[in-house]
């Protein structure tokens, strides 16, 4: 792990109230895709209790120029300064951390099942995994209250084409309170869902990623369906 000093290059609203943030990435600065760092405000001209630093999964992958976070935007000392402060703004990166990362095994299918934000890790991991045509067969169940609350969607869809091992299922749970069309899944992620896409439970890893009670319900439900709780790697993602 290292320390590293940033600047910010773009920032862009890619879903209802949540952010992504562009830096610039160091050349010396290595990763794997799926782990996190924490960014560290220099100076700013607020703080609260909350603290000046956070921790965030890398969304670009390895592969990529940058870094790229992205987070649901609440009215915090730290995220109000990160939305206004001016380009070429420097921030504090240490990492990178974690083990959240994609198994060596090829033959074993990897079941990814992200909840809202949840989703960046798995990002940089299906983006790398296009770029090394990995022959992993790779299924991303990506749940969301709304389309309107879906970040990175175009993004995801496109990599489908980019990668034949690699498929989409995203699913809306509040669909009552949006104002789009949505064809596909609706509801919670549940074992009936996965089975309708996955050849069988017992066989792929797992990995679940998003806020407490999400990972928590992911889990219990796996391992009621007989899911190894060796199969199954979770990340939470606590107060955003």
């Amino acid at each position: 792990m290292g320390s590293y000093f940033c600047r910010l290059a773009k920032r862009e609203e890619v879903a209802y109230e949540t952010m992504a943030f562009h830096f610039e990435r160091p050349t010396d600065l290595q990763f794997e895709a799926g782990q996190y760092a924490d960014v560290t405000l220099i100076d700013p001209p607020e703080t609260d209790s909350e603290g000046d630093t956070r921790s965030f999964s890398v969304a670009s992958a390895p592969f990529e120029e940058e870094l790229l976070f992205a987070t649901r935007m609440r009215d915090t000392a730290f995220k109000r300064v990160l939305k206004s402060c001016p380009l070429g703004t420097e921030v504090e990166i240490a990492g990178p951390m974690g083990y959240f990362t994609l198994h060596n095994n090829p033959k074993r299918p990897a079941v990814f099942l992200a909840g809202g934000i949840g989703i960046t890790p798995f990002l940089s991991i299906v983006r790398q995994a296009a770029k090394d045509r990995l022959p992993h067969r790779l299924y991303l169940f990506y749940s969301n209250r709304r389309p309107e609350d879906a970040g990175f969607m175009d993004d995801l869809r496109d990599l489908e084409a980019a990668n034949p091992n690699y498929r989409l299922i995203p699913t809306m749970a509040e669909m009552e309170k949006s104002h789009r069309e949505w064809l596909g899944e609706t509801g919670f992620i549940n074992r009936e869902m996965l089975i309708r896409y996955l050849p069988e439970l017992e066989g792929p890893t797992y990995y679940i990623a998003g806020p407490p009670a999400m990972v928590a319900a992911m889990h219990q439900m796996l391992a009621a369906a007989g899911v190894d709780k060796d199969d199954i790697r979770t990340e939470e993602f606590a107060g955003y």
